[in-house]
């Protein structure tokens, strides 16, 4: 069985013309790290697609999966645990 293709590269795009070169959901102009700060922010997908009503769920799932692989990908160095 072949590997699928991760739903984020359908998703999302990186285009040095739109938003200065971030990476925006695929069709539009919004940002993944907004869609990504609401998420942390605890508002719900519904309310995320009320207030984008462009975006779709699989674009919000492609925003998570494109972090998720970022994470894998990049270490971002924490201060230690004290305590």
């Amino acid at each position: 069985m072949a590997k699928q293709q991760p739903t984020y590269l359908d998703r999302i795009t990186v285009d040095a013309a739109i938003c200065h070169g971030r990476a925006v959901i695929r069709g539009t102009r919004i940002p993944v790290s907004v869609v990504l700060d609401n998420l942390a922010a605890g508002v719900g997908e519904d309310e995320i697609l009320k207030s984008y009503p462009s975006l779709t769920t699989e674009d919000i799932r492609g925003a998570v999966e494109y972090a998720a692989e970022l994470a894998r990908e990049r270490i971002v160095p924490l201060s230690p645990a004290t305590g």
